[in-house]
């Protein structure tokens, strides 16, 4: 709209404000909107202006507006005879508000002759509807003014009385003007002024002289009427014919009728009350007549009386007329002259009380009517006073009977008003309309209909259903019909007073069954007497509830005869009383139940009849409707025995029998439905019936009374639905409300909880439902009314008559759209997930041509402005739509999309539309980014920024906001400085941050870009972390939570995607303010308050725990979760600050998780338990000086222990590994706790139960599944069970918690006792043999091992584990681990990672277990230890033969446990040589060659990391080569960089191999160690049987080969010294290389390094002089041989110096030196692997038979090669300080 003087608020806005259905709903707001719009509502039609010069003139001047915008105003200014100026101003309120194009298409229909007559066609309708919303507001302000109820009751007050004075006369000049106005022409008016537009004007005159008279009857429903005024309207309405001599009535159709009819009765209505009845009534009671404003006007009167005297021709003149009859008798008692009695006698004529009756049933419904509440209040008046003052009989003309009729029907109109039926019970009985209930009284009950017509309408409350029981409890009268004397009477003689002789059954009932009985004695006043009968009234007392329980007996008995009709007719007001006394107080209903419990006999009688009476049957099953409604279950299984239902012969068990109708019967409802109710065209069974249902529905049943609904449900869905719109009906309206009360029931259907609902295969209603509107006819009827438009239902609004908004059929219209979208939408989301696409979902979603397409039609409904939950629900299903449906909603929209998108945002900005629709709207788009990406490109509308079109710099496109962009109005929504004002409320606030966190989770990135652009974004956007919250315990807005926890969550999105280098500056303000402000401390203190207080109202025993909780606290957990690992971005640095964070997530995880009863609490235990889990991980050092938490976590875990099993899984995995970190972390603080007793307790029986759980989990897999197929070698997994074994289960949990308390309990004082009293042992190695021979449980078997070991570290441990069997569990079962793999020792070893779970490392773990309890029993396990040997053999000497061959950590792991096992045997040597001789000489063989493996290995680092890239693959691929643009000799730094990472991260690798073969080797020579000699008594024993040890070496100093055909040697041994030594040397260098074992390890793992070496070289020493000793003292060996030991081990170990430990130096030089001085100087060249050719069977050159002899030049070769590997050793001994060191 044009920022120019023309802008001004429309009037339908101002009408939508003052209704309260805008966002400007305080008080001051319509303050505001009333006095600035008060001329304009004082004015009222006036306020349009005809054209003018001067403002066609003010127009062309304005430079505001656009030059197509000023012709086409004045071209609306001829057309409308309408002011220039605000036919512009129209014209921007039009297309503001209702245009449906988009400002492209404005400019081509403004140009198009064609297009623009439509527009203007348009324009003229908007302004009539203008006018008509102005009249509105003014009727408005007249019904609530008074009305203390009213929120606004002051301001309209206010308003009021500044109309006061010329609001009556305005309304009269433009009422008088409007009747006179003369037709439009085509001449005066333009050549679109046709006959149709004219008959559209003709309509617009008469809606408007409707409601000015209603204006006008209600303003002086509050003011008095002059008796001047009274004159003048009284000329006026008769000039005018009370509306039917219109000056064009001949333009008059059948359609404008009913506005033709309203004009008169408010003409007529308006004429009454201008009387001033009630007053005159009130002088009349105090006698003072005079006060009256008629008393002293005679000339007035008497102009009256000859103005009236003319009256009489039309209907509307009776109620007048009977007024001045009253007025003038009341005043004027003697003077009722002739022209009184003519006027009074013309009012009868005219049957005044039937027009009455007719006039008030016109005039509407007056819940929220006020002008049909005020007319009943006027009419009541009128009809008091007549019969107060004159006898009924002078009131009655032509049949008395029916003019009585006429007098009851109008008084129950009248007493139908809320108000005035207390207005009657607290009025004296012979007064008023009390006169009439007493007339009915004494025909009672002969005459039983009027007495209980005129009761029910008195039936408005409790107190008067109190009364009317009473009265009716207590009658003193009973009036009887005769057609002759009976026999059993005496008469007087003017047989006026009868006497009954015998006392008399007054019902021919059978015995026992109610009834009267009229005693002896009894008078009765003959009222009616004569030849054609007696009327006599019996002075007898009864209760009326016995006589209408009499009456429907005698109905039961005579429903199969003639006078069957006649008893209806006097049953049927005693049945819709008692409808409308337990509709309006049920507590009475009890007193009822002997009527209300023979309905069902009489309903089931009265369907079987031939012709049956269908009233009567509505008010029975409405009667059944109100009782269902408390006693559903009762009333349900009353009405299975009418067969009045429909109802199954077979039963359901699938939905193709249900659907398919088969044995499906009708009942007689169905019956009566085709042959009764769709020939004759009434359906007032059919809508009890649905009403029926609904309520049985809406009652709850269960699932067995809900499967015998079935039937019912499905003759609504397959008969019903489908087609009543094509059925006949006499009565307008009774379609719509049909199909109504159809989408009422199956909403009803939809909305059922699922308690109660059986899962099995039988459909349930709720299935049944979603099933045929998804797949049958029923979905597509469905899809028809959402597709009625907008168009049609502004159409039949239009041709509403009443000014009432909340009825008539375009109210109804609405609420049977409003239902279908709310039943598509919960069908859509009910139904289950299917792949094929439903034929609803096609009707909704297929694309037809010309605009038939439902999705547009759904998306237009957002132009319609009366009702706005219309356009909400047509929003949420298009989102639901959005959402589910395979579809793009942009292009259903096609041509339509941009100006849809135009309303939208229209609506959208508009700071005075609903904010539901504005929400719903913003709803709609957050589903949008995800699933609609062209629709979500539509609304954002980035546009390219200039400056990058073309540009091939920038990679990067900049965007910027389009015009139309929603982007503008999300901005503006979270603008700190728009909060709290009326257009942004907080609910509203929450949905444009919803929005925004669609886009970052989407990453919508150019959209995102934009947004970070934008000043004060950021500030705006985390601004509500920034506010005060209230205690958890006060009413806080939900919504307010919901939206901390989007901003926080946005926030978290925005530090975890982008690089913290490229965050917003203004981003990382934001965030030093959060922390400077100790936000981090608050927001952590509220959601521990949070927690606790959903804690404490569960103790309480409500159920609190709202999604918006469960949403903050999950985004403040993901936020904390972030700042573990940015708290440099996020300013969370401080470990004080940590310690109050993670101590708050303590202690609300403890709040929530002791009380394991409440779902509430465990399921945010939960999420707080993961956020302590995180905690505990990542901010280790914090909790390291935390108080101590190991108490609260044991109480938790004891709580959660005692919760649902299968819900509380996770929690318990989550509490479980949070104990296991903080013992890890805190261990016991120095000390025990008082826990750790019951702590382990609980942990063991928890690791007891799973076991067992687990035991019979697995057997039962064994039994279901066949047995998997061995895959690979020993980490095969087969299908997870029933219970999955999970690295982070429940079960493998409490194992490793379990290990870390044992740990714990270092002396075993507590788990010792612990494990005595619960059989944890037993439950985890039966379990782990199960998983062991079956391969499965993988987790559970690796952490019982861990547990296992754990004990086996302490002697009573190591007793306990041996002692429960642990041998006889993973011996054997162990074999199924790697037997049956691939052939081939490198597919054995190659498969899985050293750290990842699989059975080779099960396989590791039991070595190592085996090794624990041998080093820890010592004799006490060896048994045991040599028959796992035994059994394993195969696998442990390959595994010590693989590491030629596969040197991956895993395969080196392996072969370290094995090593080290076999190190713990090797002190067994003589047992080991008793049990098992054959495997130690190859465990010793093994060993050799395993030792010069290592070496070799380490020797070579080249030839090793050659074998991890070719063979292993471990290494990582080399670094790519540099782009070919670029030269190959100066790459770029980031390749330079890349490639230098990629050499650290390949050494790395390949230290850790040389770690673990280093390991291997010291483990490996430590074994040999227990095999060689002892030195010292080698040395001292002369007569040690050398034959006890094999000579493991053979005499040879060649460097140890790769080659397995080469036997290890003493030169392997020699080597392996001289490998140490560099590798120490390399260590201690001042000026390392850049990618030395200095620079890749830290000072601890150098340090263990160092020892590791030195082992390894003092028992390489150990073993060369023991082995050297023991070849000195074979005679076996020759001597030149062993000259040749002494020559090569002097001359190695002592010429060159290298040898620096002093002990160890003399131990030579008593060994070697002697013998080297008696030796020969030299020695032949010839081969030692020759002289050793014949040795002893057991020795290693009878492993190696191939090799035969070396050429005579290899000692030579041998002597270089060795002093090539004594280099380094020889520069390391330059300092021997070093080496002591």
């Amino acid at each position: 709209m044009a920022d120019s003087g023309m802008s001004f608020r429309s009037c339908r806005e101002l009408w939508t404000i003052l209704l309260g259905r805008s966002a400007l709903r305080e008080r001051g707001q319509i303050q505001s909107e009333l006095e600035t719009h008060c001329d304009r509502l004082l004015q009222g039609l006036s306020y349009y202006k005809p054209p003018s010069s001067s403002s066609a003139n003010k127009v062309k001047e304005n430079k505001d507006v656009a030059q197509p915008l000023k012709d086409f105003g004045l071209r609306i200014s001829k057309l409308l005879a309408l002011d220039e100026l605000q036919s512009v101003q129209l014209l921007q309120c039009y297309l503001q508000e209702d245009y449906r194009g988009t400002r492209g298409s404005l400019k081509v229909v403004l140009k198009d002759e064609r297009q623009s007559q439509a527009l203007l066609l348009k324009v003229a309708d908007y302004y009539y509807e203008e006018r008509m919303c102005l009249l509105r507001c003014v009727l408005l302000l007249l019904t609530y003014f008074q009305d203390e109820r009213h929120p606004y009751r002051a301001e309209y007050s206010n308003c009021v009385n500044k109309l006061e004075k010329d609001l009556v006369s305005n309304c009269q000049s433009q009422f008088e003007k409007l009747f006179k106005a003369e037709v439009p022409t085509w001449e005066t008016h333009g050549n679109l002024m046709t006959e149709r537009q004219v008959s559209r004007w003709f309509l617009q005159c008469l809606r408007e002289q409707s409601l000015l008279l209603e204006i006008i009857f209600l303003y002086y429903a509050y003011f008095e009427m002059s008796p001047a005024d009274l004159l003048t309207f009284t000329k006026m309405f008769k000039e005018q014919g009370f509306g039917l001599r219109q000056t064009n009535r001949h333009l008059v159709d059948k359609s404008m009728d009913v506005l033709v009819d309203r004009i008169g009765y408010l003409g007529s209505l308006i004429l009454v009350e201008g009387m001033d009845i009630d007053f005159l009534h009130k002088c009349a009671l105090e006698d003072c007549t005079e006060q009256h404003q008629f008393s002293n006007v005679a000339d007035i009167v008497k102009e009256m009386d000859q103005l009236l005297l003319t009256f009489g021709d039309l209907p509307h003149h009776g109620p007048v007329l009977l007024a001045w009859v009253l007025l003038r008798h009341t005043l004027r008692p003697d003077e009722s002259n002739p022209v009184i009695r003519r006027i009074g006698s013309t009012a009868l004529q005219l049957e005044v009380f039937k027009y009455l009756a007719t006039m008030l049933k016109g005039l509407g419904v007056s819940g929220n009517n006020c002008t049909a509440s005020t007319a009943k209040m006027c009419v009541y008046g009128l009809l008091s006073f007549v019969i107060t003052s004159f006898e009924e009989e002078s009131l009655q003309t032509g049949s008395a009977g029916l003019q009585n009729s006429y007098l009851i029907d109008a008084a129950c109109e009248v007493l139908s008003a809320p108000s005035l039926a207390e207005v009657f019970w607290e009025m004296k009985p012979n007064m008023g309309l009390g006169v009439i209930l007493d007339s009915a009284v004494g025909m009672f009950p002969h005459k039983i209909g009027p007495l209980l017509q005129l009761l029910s309408a008195l039936l408005s409350n409790k107190s008067t259903v109190k009364k009317v029981y009473n009265f009716l409890d207590k009658m003193s009268f009973y009036t009887q019909a005769y057609k002759h004397k009976p026999n059993d009477i005496i008469a007087k003689e003017d047989e006026t007073l009868w006497r009954r002789q015998t006392p008399k059954l007054l019902y021919p009932l059978g015995a026992g069954q109610t009834n009267l009985w009229m005693p002896l004695g009894i008078l009765g006043q003959v009222m009616i007497g004569g030849e054609q009968g007696y009327v006599v009234r019996w002075d007898y007392s009864y209760s009326s509830w016995t006589l209408f329980t009499c009456e429907v007996e005698m109905l039961l008995h005579v429903v199969s005869t003639a006078d069957v009709l006649a008893h209806c007719a006097r049953v049927k007001p005693i049945l819709d009383l008692v409808h409308k006394i337990i509709s309006t107080d049920w507590t009475v209903s009890d007193c009822l139940l002997p009527l209300t419990s023979r309905i069902y006999m009489l309903l089931q009688r009265l369907t079987s009849v031939i012709n049956p009476p269908v009233d009567m049957i509505a008010s029975c099953i409405n009667c059944l409707s109100v009782l269902a409604a408390r006693m559903p279950g009762k009333v349900w299984s009353s009405l299975q025995r009418t067969g009045f239902l429909p109802f199954a012969s077979n039963p359901l068990t699938s939905m193709a029998q249900c659907v398919s109708a088969e044995g499906m019967k009708a009942g007689n409802y169905g019956n009566l439905l085709v042959q009764i109710e769709q020939p004759r065209g009434e359906y007032a069974v059919t809508m009890a019936f649905l009403k029926l249902v609904t309520t049985l529905v809406k009652g709850q049943l269960g699932s067995t009374q809900n499967k015998g609904l079935i039937p019912c449900v499905l003759l609504v869905l397959k008969e019903m639905l489908p087609t009543y719109h094509k059925w006949r009906y006499n009565t307008y309206g009774v379609r719509e409300r049909i199909g109504c009360l159809i989408l009422e029931l199956i909403h009803a259907i939809l909305n059922l909880s699922p308690e109660g609902e059986d899962q099995g295969s039988t459909p349930t209603l709720q299935s049944l439902c979603i099933y045929s509107l998804a797949n049958t006819e029923a979905g597509q009827a469905v899809v028809n009314i959402m597709g009625v438009g907008v168009d049609k239902i502004d159409v039949v609004l239009a041709a509403q008559p009443s000014s009432c908004i909340s009825e008539g059929p375009g109210h109804i219209l609405i609420q049977t759209v409003k239902l279908a979208f709310s039943v598509t939408n919960n069908a859509i989301r009910l139904k289950p997930p299917s792949d094929a696409v439903s034929p609803l979902e096609q009707a909704l979603t297929q694309h037809g041509g010309h605009g038939n397409n439902l999705v547009v039609v759904l998306a237009k409904y957002i132009y319609h402005k009366h009702d706005p939950a219309l356009p909400r629900l047509a929003i949420q299903l298009l989102k639901r739509l959005a959402t589910v449906a395979p579809m793009s909603v942009y292009a259903c929209l096609g041509s339509d999309a941009a100006a849809i998108r135009d309303a939208f945002l229209t609506r959208l900005q508009s700071k005075t539309e609903d904010m539901r629709v504005k929400v719903m709207i913003l709803e709609f788009l957050t589903v949008a980014v995800e699933t609609q990406p062209g629709l979500i490109e539509l609304f954002l509308n980035l546009e390219v920024k200039d400056g990058n079109e073309g540009s091939k710099v920038s990679p990067v496109e900049e965007f910027l906001l389009g015009e139309w962009s929603c982007l503008h109005v999300v901005l503006d929504l979270i603008d700190s400085r728009q909060q709290g004002k009326y257009w942004c409320p907080p609910l509203l606030h929450r949905a444009a941050l919803a929005f925004l966190l669609a886009l970052w989770q989407d990453r919508r990135d150019s959209a995102i870009s934009v947004l970070r652009s934008k000043d004060r974004f950021w500030e705006n956007l985390t601004m509500p972390l920034f506010g005060t919250l209230a205690p958890p315990s006060d009413t806080t807005e939900p919504c307010v939570l919901e939206t901390c926890a989007f901003v926080m969550k946005i926030v978290g999105l925005e530090i975890f995607y982008v690089h913290s280098g490229s965050l917003e500056a203004s981003l990382k303000d934001g965030l030093q303010k959060f922390s400077n402000a100790r936000r981090y401390e608050c927001w952590s203190q509220y959601v521990k308050l949070l927690a606790c207080h959903v804690a404490a109202m569960e103790d309480e025993g409500v159920c609190y725990f709202p999604e918006q909780t469960h949403m903050l606290i999950l985004a403040w957990r993901m936020l904390l979760i972030l700042a573990t690992s940015h708290s440099d971005v996020m300013q969370l640095t401080e470990n004080q600050t940590k310690l109050k964070l993670f101590m708050d997530v303590l202690d609300a995880t403890k709040a929530a998780l002791t009380r394991p009863t409440s779902v509430s609490c465990l399921r945010l235990g939960s999420m707080t338990a993961t956020l302590l889990l995180v905690l505990l991980k990542r901010w280790r050092s914090v909790v390291a000086t935390a108080p101590d938490i190991l108490p609260p976590l044991s109480l938790i875990l004891e709580c959660v222990l005692q919760a649902e099993q299968q819900m509380m899984e996770r929690t318990k995995a989550k509490i479980l590994s949070c104990l296991i970190s903080v013992l890890q972390i805190q261990g016991l603080n120095g000390g025990e706790i008082s826990q750790l007793p019951q702590l382990l307790s609980s942990v063991c029986e928890t690791v007891k139960d799973e076991a067992l759980a687990l035991i019979d989990n697995t057997r039962h897999i064994q039994r279901s599944l066949e047995p998997p197929e061995d895959e690979d070698s020993m980490e095969t997994d087969v299908p997870r069970g029933l219970q999955k074994d999970q690295r982070d289960g429940v079960c493998v949990l409490a194992l490793h918690l379990a290990k870390e308390l044992c740990r714990t309990d270092e002396d075993g004082e507590h788990w010792v006792a612990v494990m005595r009293k619960v059989p944890v042992l037993p439950s985890v190695l039966s379990g782990m043999e199960l998983s062991l021979r079956s391969k499965q449980n993988l987790y559970f078997t690796e952490a019982a091992l861990h547990l296992l070991l754990t004990l086996a570290r302490t002697p009573q441990g190591a007793a306990a584990v041996a002692g429960a069997g642990v041998i006889q569990t993973i011996c054997l079962p162990l074999l199924s681990v790697y037997e049956g793999s691939a052939n081939g020792t490198s597919q054995s070893f190659t498969r899985k990672s050293q750290d990842s779970a699989c059975w080779p490392g099960v396989y590791r773990l039991c070595m190592s277990l085996m090794e624990s309890l041998l080093k820890t029993l010592r004799y006490n396990f060896i048994n045991e230890a040599l028959d796992f040997v035994g059994v394993h053999q195969e696998r442990i000497l390959q595994c010590l033969n693989a590491v030629r061959s596969v040197q991956s950590l895993a395969c080196l792991d392996e072969a370290d446990h094995t090593v080290g096992f076999l190190l713990q045997l090797s002190s067994f040597c003589s047992e080991w040589h008793f049990h098992l001789p054959k495997l130690l000489h190859d465990v010793q063989v093994n060993l050799c060659y395993l030792c010069q493996t290592c070496t070799y290995l380490l020797h070579s680092k080249k030839m090793l990391h050659h074998y991890l890239q070719a063979k292993n693959g471990e290494s990582l691929p080399p670094a790519p080569l540099p782009r070919t643009q670029r030269p190959p000799q100066t790459p770029s730094k980031e390749a330079a960089a890349g490639r230098g990472e990629r050499e650290e991260a390949e050494q790395k690798a390949l230290l850790a191999v040389q770690c673990s073969l280093l390991k291997i080797l010291s483990k490996t020579l430590a074994s040999l160690q227990h095999f060689t000699p002892d030195c010292c008594q080698i040395l001292l024993d002369q007569c040690m049987d050398l034959a006890e040890y094999r000579t493991l070496f053979v005499l040879s100093f060649t460097t140890p080969a790769f080659d397995p055909d080469v036997a290890p040697s003493f030169g392997t041994l020699l080597a392996t010294i001289n490998v140490a030594l560099s590798m120490l040397s390399e260590m201690e260098k001042k000026k390392e290389a850049s990618l030395s074992i200095v620079s890749l390890a830290s000072s601890e793992e150098i340090q263990a390094l160092k020892s590791l070496l030195m082992f390894t070289m003092e028992n390489c020493f150990y073993v060369l002089i023991s082995q050297a000793v023991r070849c000195l003292k074979d005679t076996a060996i020759l001597p030149r041989d062993k000259q040749r030991l002494k020559q090569e081990l002097s001359s190695e170990l002592v010429s060159s110096k290298h040898v620096n430990d002093a002990c160890l130096l003399t131990l030579i030089s008593i060994i070697i030196l002697p013998f080297r001085a008696r030796s020969c100087p030299a020695c032949p060249a010839t081969s030692v692997g020759a002289r050793l050719h014949p040795q002893p069977a057991g020795s290693c050159r009878a492993r190696r038979p191939s090799r035969q002899r070396r050429a005579p030049r290899a000692s030579t070769k041998v002597r270089s090669r060795l002093f090539s590997l004594c280099r380094p050793l020889s520069g390391w001994c330059k300092d021997r300080n070093l080496f002591l060191d």
